[in-house]
């Protein structure tokens, strides 16, 4: 078992802090331990001073990867908070169906884990739009920081249990037996969901277009204030006017310090 000096977490801590914009409170010494120690043991590091100077050497990007998949939380499942998915079909796709002139609706689940959030957000556009859905671009971004989600996220399969929020048209509509117990998102479903690695403590967002949604729900809660705050401007910045962003429920936006409009819990607008 490894153990970790107060310089030692004071360091790593500020690194995640720096480059994942998660805050580690010093309580969370033991989990730190535990979800990197494999990591030293793999590559025969003595300490964790000699882990965070094989951080800074590792010009290739790996170790940062690596790093980031063990210390991110990836809790998440179908129809997660799903008083969200009443909003978008009651008010927001209304809206966006009826103002968006060019038929191209853009939205990006940030912080999109293993995929639940943005096949559900393609479930709900696939059933309100039925089939005028033809004549509509409704691809959605869908964005994490780790590469092992990610990759669960592009198989698109999912077990029995985690489908179990799911109205049982769906599980028919868009998931196909693939073994026992065992169910994939159907083809053209996947189609709808564009999977990409994108840290958000990039310093500038590089997009061709702004988005007319943007979902970066139960992230946040990781944050110190000042890098939350950072964020949800240049998630402003980057709505179209009228545009929504949708956080967790637990969550919520300072409403001196935002420029979006407070909807209801969890939803703000740009005006």
């Amino acid at each position: 078992m490894f153990d970790i000096s107060d310089k030692e977490f004071e360091l790593l801590s500020e690194y995640i802090r720096k480059n994942f914009g998660i805050h580690l409170k010093k309580e969370k010494k033991g989990l730190l331990i535990g979800r990197l120690q494999n990591i030293l043991i793999k590559n025969n590091i003595p300490n964790f001073s000699k882990y965070y100077e094989y951080l800074l050497s590792d010009k290739t990007g790996e170790a940062a990867s690596v790093l980031a998949n063990r210390i991110t939380t990836n809790h998440t499942y179908f129809m997660r908070e799903a008083a969200h998915m009443d909003y978008m079909k009651d008010h927001v796709l209304p809206y966006l169906k009826s103002t968006v002139e060019e038929r191209d609706i853009r939205i990006w689940s940030a912080g999109c884990s293993t995929g639940e959030e943005p096949y559900t957000l393609a479930m709900v556009i696939d059933e309100f739009f039925g089939s005028d859905k033809l004549f509509w671009d409704t691809k959605i971004l869908a964005t994490d920081i780790s590469d092992e989600v990610l990759n669960k996220a592009k198989k698109g399969i999912y077990g029995i249990e985690e489908l179990k929020e799911l109205p049982l048209g769906w599980k028919l509509n868009y998931f196909e037996p693939v073994g026992r117990d065992r169910f994939e998102i159907k083809p053209f479903l996947k189609d709808e969901v564009i999977f990409r690695k994108f840290n958000l403590m990039e310093e500038r967002f590089f997009f061709k277009k702004p988005f007319h949604v943007i979902f970066c729900k139960n992230v946040m809660i990781y944050f110190e204030e000042q890098t939350a705050k950072k964020l949800v401007d240049k998630f402003f910045h980057w709505l179209e006017p009228g545009g929504y962003l949708f956080v967790g429920l637990s969550e919520s936006l300072k409403r001196a310090s935002s420029s979006l409009k407070y909807m209801e819990p969890g939803v703000y607008r740009k005006e």
